[in-house]
């Protein structure tokens, strides 16, 4: 049996089977997911998903392609869409035998005497999904019936019956060519063998997504099928369907593509392959950019979780020169000492206080692997421009003040990552001097003066070589209590706050840090007893009054408990190194068991990977994205320090 595989039995309960989602995505912006009996319940599910260079972000081409098997003049529809009121037509979930998903998405169909395979493959750096079925027993004839549903929108909208659709056709060699919208690539869907194409077209009306109902948007959306292939398929044939935004030149060559593709695919066979792949599907290279997406299936690149994921993401996995083409990408698109947070390169955002002094433990990360770059030599100019638009202040009222502290803020603004803004502003403001931004400044300084020393920059130490000491008495002064025994959570002139969050780890995680090793202990117990749980850091003590431990609802509503109780994975990574440096060996069988207790998740929300979020009270429910960068490499990074002091200490 393999890693990550389902059973009959947990297939046919939709109850169970449709929270299990899987993506898979093409290093070069497109991803393809559904959930993992093919039944779409978000938006964002499609089989082929791409980035669309006309009108900016990714669109949906191919929602799906139902099949159809075919034996005595019956037919078995495979396929299965929600309507109103639970209606499920077809039922093709009711022929699923098994589902894995260790090389390629494979699941497995049994009609009678037949059972059919169907393998998903998105090929790498290509806007092409290959579906491979297989007849792997039948004891008479068969044929089989593909039905393409296209939607060609935007993945954050819904397609609705219009007028203005472009519902012809042309042919291609082995298939079709359609293209909706002029403005939108054409999608062309061919075979490796000739098929009948039969034209019926028509448009299916108020196909629902059950994740968008409960998550308070739209959810209904009208597809349009162009007609039907038709083909006859033999015991022990495989026929291989291709959609792409390029026509395939020779469509008999697919069956050796497809086979290339698969042999270069990390098998997912156990929990640390299932990382480190799913680690590489949120690398992206494109042209000359080499970025990391923050999550699927709805996130960009964000300039923030960018430097917080890539040492889990690149480092840990090897991929050094990755990471420096990743840092080097976002050193291009930096403007005025600040880091775009999201946003396109064509119109990006620059609200985020954190991601450049993130950037400055990126290096420090990176240079442990590389030791041939000159940090210094090599980043000195964004080092600089970075230090001095803090120091001497910059957009956002981002500036140093009197007492050598970062202050930041500007009214309905969030900069720091607890950035949920509603209709009343922002959820949790944090305007002033925030925990996590001043352990981050006092890191970067002291960092940049230990690469300017050995350089033998003089001018660079002689005008910072001062401030590391004062920041680290302000730094105390200003949000350490030693009655309570641990760290304001931000600080606005006379007022102090002191909710116990999370953000004060960050403190005690850095590897230059204003606090010495007593509260750091302090510390992490506090956090240990109101904020650590099994899956990541929760966002707010439970004993607050504002505590909200569920992540559900409307838009609103979800915002209320994002950053107020929800347990967020990334935070884990600094626990646990601030942990280890307390503890050391002595703390490791602690470590293993929080490391080991996300092995479930392979087989919960997105298949092989981590979420983005938790709920803050047990059971914990994953929350959010299926698949988040941060929270795959504060795993990836946990594993890594476990090894690193086991192998220490052998």
């Amino acid at each position: 049996m393999g890693y990550l595989q389902f059973d009959k039995s947990k297939l046919i309960n939709l109850e169970y089977s449709l929270d299990k989602e899987f993506v898979r995505s093409n290093r070069a912006g497109s991803y393809s997911s559904t959930t993992i009996v093919g039944c779409n319940t978000r938006k964002y599910h499609g089989m082929l998903v791409c980035p669309c260079t006309k009108t900016g972000d990714k669109h949906v081409l191919l929602s799906t392609l139902d099949v159809t098997v075919i034996q005595h003049n019956q037919e078995f529809n495979l396929g299965i869409h929600k309507y109103q009121g639970d209606l499920y037509v077809p039922r093709g979930h009711k022929y699923v035998r098994n589902f894995e998903a260790e090389a390629v998405g494979v699941t497995t169909y049994r009609v009678g005497g037949v059972v059919l395979t169907k393998e998903y493959l998105l090929v790498e750096k290509e806007e092409q999904i290959l579906i491979r079925y297989t007849l792997t027993e039948a004891t008479s004839p068969t044929a089989l019936k593909f039905k393409p549903f296209l939607a060609f929108r935007n993945m954050h909208a819904l397609s609705k019956a219009n007028m203005f659709a472009n519902t012809k056709y042309q042919e291609a060699k082995n298939g079709i060519v359609s293209k909706l919208y002029e403005e939108l690539p054409p999608l062309y869907m061919q075979f490796n063998k000739k098929v009948d194409f039969i034209s019926c077209p028509d448009w299916y009306y108020d196909i629902e997504y059950m994740q968008e109902q409960k998550r308070g948007y739209d959810f209904k959306e009208d597809l349009f099928v162009p007609g039907y292939f038709e083909c006859t398929i033999a015991k022990g044939e495989s026929i291989i369907f291709s959609g792409s935004t390029r026509e395939v030149e020779k469509p008999e060559t697919l069956p050796e593509k497809y086979e290339k593709g698969k042999a270069k695919r990390i098998p997912r066979d156990s929990f640390k392959s299932c990382l480190v792949n799913s680690a590489e599907q949120f690398l992206v290279f494109t042209d000359d950019r080499t970025e990391i997406v923050a999550g699927y299936p709805w996130f960009g690149t964000w300039g923030r979780d960018t430097f917080i994921s890539l040492p889990g993401i690149t480092l840990t996995t090897g991929k050094i020169k990755t990471a420096k083409a990743v840092i080097d990408t976002m050193v291009r698109r930096m403007k005025g000492g600040l880091f775009p947070n999201m946003g396109d390169n064509d119109n990006p955002a620059f609200n985020s206080v954190d991601a450049p002094l993130w950037f400055f433990w990126s290096l420090q990360e990176y240079e442990k692997y590389d030791k041939k770059t000159d940090i210094w030599e090599t980043y000195k100019g964004p080092i600089n421009e970075i230090l001095n638009s803090y120091r001497d202040g910059t957009i956002f009222n981002i500036r140093m003040i009197e007492n050598s502290l970062i202050w930041a803020g500007e009214k309905g603004k969030s900069l720091t990552w607890m950035d949920a803004v509603n209709d009343k502003g922002p959820v949790t403001p944090r305007m002033g001097m925030d925990v996590e931004i001043n352990a981050l400044w006092y890191n970067a300084v002291c960092a940049c003066l230990e690469w300017a020393k050995k350089a033998k920059d003089t001018k660079f130490v002689n005008s910072w070589k001062n401030l590391p000491e004062k920041i680290a008495a302000s730094f105390i002064e200003t949000f350490w209590d030693e009655k309570l025994g641990y760290l304001a959570d931000y600080v606005d002139g006379d007022f102090k706050d002191f909710s116990v969050r999370p953000n004060q780890v960050i403190a005690a995680a850095m590897p230059f840090t204003p606090i010495t090793k007593d509260m750091k202990k302090s510390i992490l117990d506090k956090l240990a007893r109101y904020l650590v749980t099994p899956k990541g850091l929760r966002t707010l003590s439970p004993k607050d009054e504002n505590y909200n431990p569920y992540y559900e609802g409307d838009q609103n509503a979800r915002d209320a408990a994002y950053h107020q109780g929800t347990v967020w994975p990334w935070l884990l990574e600094h626990y646990v190194k601030a942990y280890l440096d307390i503890y050391k060996l002595n703390g490791l069988s602690y470590v293993k068991t929080l490391y080991h207790g996300f092995e479930d998740d392979m087989l919960v929300h997105g298949i092989g990977s981590i979420s983005e979020i938790y709920d803050g009270d047990p059971p914990h429910t994953p929350r959010g994205s299926i698949s988040q960068a941060w929270s795959v490499a504060a795993v990836l990074r946990i594993g890594e320090m476990i090894e690193k002091m086991e192998s220490q200490n052998q």
